[in-house]
């Protein structure tokens, strides 16, 4: 079946742009383009790029590909791929959106390698062969992904495989997800990260734009329970790949904390739709709660219960301070309740400052917070120690990390079931319309308050266990740029949905840690990534089809895709 969609011929030239004239002349190039182009990045691959083997990992050496050489590779194969299904067209598959996502990060890639050769090498001359064959093999997949768009899909008809082969493709899918997460982590260079970054992001917008990635969540779907029960596998081995080392753990640790809070966040904004701007103080109020009843020398309560008995004292503490703050402030909406929120979030962290004892009671210590806080101990298992099991070292983020696990598969367990009930509906009815709302008899107040004391007790929840990680807990840590992280994870991901915000607290935690060399341009790439997105996909990194909608009305495969995720729901 042919896919080409060659312009009618009753169009004259004059309606027709440049560019569409372009692609119907040279669009029959595109598999040729894309060969070429794919043939000379995996040849790159094979040569040295620079002189000095310190300069983006070692990429003098020549036929034995490593570090950046690899990347490139990888993009060449998926453009000889695509290349060739270009030519063969098949009736699932639109291979010429892939290319075009391949050739822009092909040409991103090659251009920020040779620019970081160029700089820490002393000159544009110092780059080798390997890097100008790279260059020219992206521009060519480039110019072949341009034009290639002019074949577009008719109709998308899904086979369906095995039962087994099914779940064998989400076997395989989850280990390359750990062996590329262990990989990622792995990387101490900054400039290799971004490389790798370009490539992964390119490759993934390449699979999802040529039907891959929808086929994957067709078949996600036929075995939802087994690709559910697979990624929480691969979270819980993650640990066995880092034979030990803290140093990625610590990072992964923080990923969850920061992930199981955005969470609770999703549920005011992405569901109820109440735009929150003081969240981390929630987090504060379950922190304070686990080091004033912990075994520090420095805490200032002297009950010290079981550390369950504790999580539940953070739960309940940060759930009242949810009601106490949103019954006079939930009478408002929009941009004033998002002020309110804001002076809530200063004023937790200030009344932390003055709760020392002089300019209020002994709670807090101040500014210097409760130190030595010590770790957990569940039945003998000491959380500080390092445990081997399987013949692996496991160390104290390790530990911390299982424990954090169940954590998110508690919160996620809380947010799905919510999101599924009336309770869920009746916050998506208020975020849509809340006069329309109310006027249907959903008790609008009370469905915001109960929001508002859920996530206050899903944060207050992480932060206990955040308390102990940390080993200290001070003012200074809940500050309103974190408050506006959380958020940013929230919108970034993918509002009322689970994996959307998993995604987005982890590109929001790890790409920090990975540009330190980059740290005081830290604010200049958020807000640049945030102008990105709204422009470009405003409902997010992976969000529902429905979500999708509001902001692509006239997409008519969005449409269909809609209609069926929502007979599907109603199965």
């Amino acid at each position: 079946m042919s896919t080409n969609t060659a312009l009618p011929d009753v169009l004259d030239d004059s309606d027709v742009s440049r560019r569409d004239r372009l692609r119907e002349q040279h669009g029959a190039k595109a598999p040729l383009l894309a060969l070429a182009g794919g043939v000379l990045l995996l040849v790159s691959g094979l040569l040295s790029w620079s002189y000095d083997d310190r300069i983006l990992g070692d990429i003098s050496i020549r036929f034995y590909p490593a570090g950046i050489q690899i990347y490139a590779m990888v993009l060449g194969l998926v453009a000889v791929v695509l290349g060739v299904l270009l030519r063969r067209r098949p009736g699932w598959l639109n291979p010429g959106r892939g290319l075009a996502a391949v050739g822009w990060g092909s040409l991103v890639f090659v251009v920020v390698a040779l620019v970081t050769i160029a700089r820490q090498a002393g000159g544009s001359i110092n780059i080798n062969e390997g890097g100008w064959v790279a260059l020219v093999g992206a521009l060519l997949v480039f110019a072949a992904g341009f034009v290639a768009q002019r074949f577009e899909l008719n109709v998308r008809t899904w086979p369906r495989l095995p039962g087994w082969a099914e779940i064998l493709v989400i076997v395989v899918l989850m280990a390359v997800l750990l062996f590329t997460t262990a990989y990622t982590l792995g990387l101490d260079d900054s400039w290799t990260f971004v490389c790798l970054l370009v490539t992964l992001l390119s490759v993934a917008i390449a699979l999802v734009g040529s039907g891959f990635g929808e086929y994957v969540g067709f078949v996600g779907g036929n075995n939802r329970r087994v690709l559910l029960l697979a990624a929480f596998l691969v979270a819980f081995l993650f640990p066995f790949t880092q034979d030990g080392s803290d140093a990625n753990m610590s990072i992964a640790t923080q990923i969850l904390i920061f992930a199981a809070t955005a969470l609770g966040l999703n549920i005011v904004v992405g569901l109820a739709g109440l735009l929150d701007l003081g969240y981390i103080a929630f987090l504060g109020t379950g922190a304070y709660v686990g080091a004033m009843l912990s075994q520090s020398t420095f805490a200032t309560i002297g009950w010290k219960p079981p550390f369950l008995v504790v999580m539940l004292c953070g739960m309940a503490v940060a759930s009242t301070f949810g009601l106490i703050i949103g019954s006079p402030t939930l009478r408002v909406s929009g941009d004033y309740l998002a002020i309110v929120t804001l002076g809530f979030g200063e004023i937790f962290r200030l009344a932390m400052f003055n709760l020392d004892g002089t300019n209020g009671p002994d709670l807090t210590n101040g500014p210097n917070g409760i130190p030595a806080i010590p770790d957990l101990n569940f039945f003998g298992w000491d959380f500080g120690k390092v445990h081997t099991v399987a013949g692996i070292p496991l160390g104290r983020f390790s530990n911390y990390y299982f424990l954090l696990l169940l954590l998110i598969a508690f919160v996620i367990l809380v947010f799905s079931r919510l999101n599924d009930s009336r309770i869920g509906r009746g916050w998506v009815a208020i975020r849509e319309d809340e006069r329309a709302a109310e006027a249907m008899g959903v008790n609008v107040f009370g469905l915001k308050l109960l929001a508002f004391a859920i996530g206050a007790a899903l944060a207050g929840l992480a932060g206990t266990i955040k308390a102990h990680q940390d080993t200290s807990v001070t003012p200074d840590q809940y500050i309103f740029l974190e408050s506006a992280f959380l958020l940013a994870a929230v919108v970034l991901g993918g509002m009322g949905t689970v994996a959307g915000v998993l995604v987005g607290a982890t590109i929001l935690k790890l790409l920090p840690e990975k540009l330190r060399d980059a740290a005081d341009y830290r604010l200049l790439l958020f807000g640049l990534l945030l102008v990105i997105m709204m422009r470009f996909r405003p409902e997010g990194l992976v969000a529902s089809k429905r979500r999708q909608l509001e902001f692509h009305e006239d997409d008519e495969e969005l449409v269909q895709l809609a209609q069926t995720e929502h007979l599907e729901e109603a199965k």
